[in-house]
């Protein structure tokens, strides 16, 4: 059996919001909604969360003109409340979630493996422009 080694990125954000108000917009998908996706050109129209160890979770992620969309799907590897969440995605990259508290803020750091059909800097910009919305979203709710 062939084990592929994916390189690792990390994106990161200072949301301007108290821990447990991150941490609800980010796992709410009522809120998922709102901030996941990259620019205002997509839209993530659906969203789905079974937030614990084993769970699943979807988001749905489109071009708002129909050209093109996918569903980002995964499973829970590790959920620690306001802390931490791991998963793994279906062609196996993993993904670390980090809340650290900072008074009355909240540093997210995410850590992914890279996919190997992009530039790995097209990818960090991508995943930090996600992050950067999840920002603006959080502190404008």
């Amino acid at each position: 059996m062939e084990t592929t080694i994916f390189k690792s990125i990390t994106v990161e954000s200072i949301v301007n919001a108290p821990m447990e108000k991150v941490w609800k917009y980010w796992t709410a998908p009522e809120h998922i909604t709102k901030w996941n996706f990259a620019s205002d050109d997509w839209c993530a129209p659906r969203a789905e969360n079974d937030l614990r160890k084993g769970g699943k979770f979807l988001c749905r992620m489109e071009a708002k003109d129909g050209s093109f969309g996918f569903d980002f799907e995964g499973i829970y590897d590790e959920v620690k409340l306001n802390e931490r969440i791991a998963y793994s995605l279906a062609d196996g990259r993993k993904v670390q979630i980090q809340f650290s508290s900072q008074g009355d803020s909240t540093k997210v750091t995410e850590i992914f493996d890279a996919e190997t059909e992009n530039p790995i800097e097209m990818q960090q910009a991508g995943w930090q422009m996600i992050l950067d919305n999840f920002k603006r979203y959080t502190e404008g709710n």
